[in-house]
């Protein structure tokens, strides 16, 4: 049996095209963990988007976790994972390391049996839905417009999503751009990140009724369940939520407040836990939506029967396309991951990335 032999990981800090920011944060760079595991003379190729704290843990303590086991038994190598962790805490940045991991050795495994990993994971569609995602709070009304005017018009995804700020005026003129922009077919989306208090965020959500907006993401923080769920009314957008759950209770917890559940591969515990956080969802009626880091998020999705859509987020397509030879494709607004290709189907581009080594 081919055994794990080595995990190595590296951080990347990139540069966005320029100062970004949402209803909370700003930023002027992203980074991103990659993870090479290797068995057999088969290389597994896994990633985050978080801090560079996470490669020591990696090399370290995770590493030493999973090196010996076979390369198929990764639920086994996973659990090794959560053991050897038990006193550093599960949640946020061990949860984004375990998550590299996690990827690589699923990576590793189906390369190791020249197949796909939707086909090892059991495929269930043969494509997924797509949105775009940016809309910056730090775009002009200009930068905003092309960009959704790129979206729709160039690209042909049929469902787009803004950033919307902590003033529920200008977040309201924003949408009402929006729209305008891209007409009355396309699906119109907002993202608050946790902006609003209770009430305002309520308000807000009430207006949006009036330009079709069918989707509120994080009108409160998503600490706060009894705000999301006095978001939602009857006839208004659904409220989504997840993308900063690192653990099963964490996901347990949010359902009941939540239309749709939102989870991100790099950072729930990868594809083992990926698979268990979209059968708690489908328990209680509740699809879910992939956050971010699309190219890995799509084999995931096409495996999860109960599952909605991809976020495919500006920054991470970009870092993605530039860093990985095999980047699927969101024209036309679906994606389809290869039949053909092992593996995630990708091919780690390490001249590109060299630059960008932390």
């Amino acid at each position: 049996m081919t055994t794990i032999e080595r995990v190595g990981a590296r951080a990347y800090r990139v540069p966005t095209p320029q100062p970004e920011a949402d209803g909370t944060l700003e930023w002027e760079a992203t980074t991103i963990v990659v993870v090479h595991a290797e068995a057999g003379g088969v290389h597994g190729l896994g990633w985050t988007y978080a801090d560079a704290a996470c490669v020591p843990l990696i090399e370290g303590v995770l590493a030493a976790a999973v090196r010996g086991r076979p390369v198929l038994d990764v639920p086994a190598c996973w659990a090794a994972m959560q053991h050897a962790i038990r006193n550093l805490g599960r949640a946020g940045l061990v949860s984004c390391a375990m998550s590299a991991v996690d990827i690589a050795l699923w990576d590793a495994a189906a390369r190791s049996l020249e197949l796909p990993v939707s086909r090892l994971l059991g495929r269930v569609h043969d494509e997924v839905a797509v949105y775009g995602s940016g809309g910056f709070t730090s775009l002009s009304d200009d930068e905003l417009a092309a960009q959704l005017d790129h979206w729709v018009r160039q690209q042909r995804i049929p469902r787009v999503k803004i950033k919307i700020g902590a003033s529920p005026d200008r977040a309201l003129d924003r949408v009402a751009l929006a729209r305008k922009v891209i007409g009355e077919d396309p699906a119109l989306y907002v993202d608050a990140n946790g902006a609003y208090s209770p009430g305002p965020a309520r308000r807000v959500a009430e207006r949006l009724v009036e330009w079709n907006v069918t989707w509120f993401e994080e009108p409160v923080s998503s600490d706060d369940l009894p705000g999301l769920a006095a978001a939602r009314f009857p006839g208004g957008p659904d409220i989504a939520a997840g993308e900063y759950g690192y653990d099963l209770p964490y996901f347990a917890r949010m359902l009941p407040s939540v239309d749709c559940l939102q989870v991100d591969i790099t950072r729930c515990g990868g594809y083992t836990e990926w698979r268990r956080a979209a059968a708690l969802a489908a328990a209680v009626n509740r699809d879910v939506s992939a956050h971010c880091a699309p190219n890995l998020s799509a084999h995931a999705a096409v495996a999860t029967q109960n599952f909605r859509h991809i976020e495919w987020f500006a920054d991470h397509d970009r870092i993605e396309r530039r860093f990985f030879d095999g980047c699927l494709d969101p024209d036309g607004g679906t994606v389809t991951p290869s039949m053909a290709a092992p593996g995630h189907g990708l091919t780690f581009r390490a001249e590109a990335a060299a630059e960008y080594a932390l």
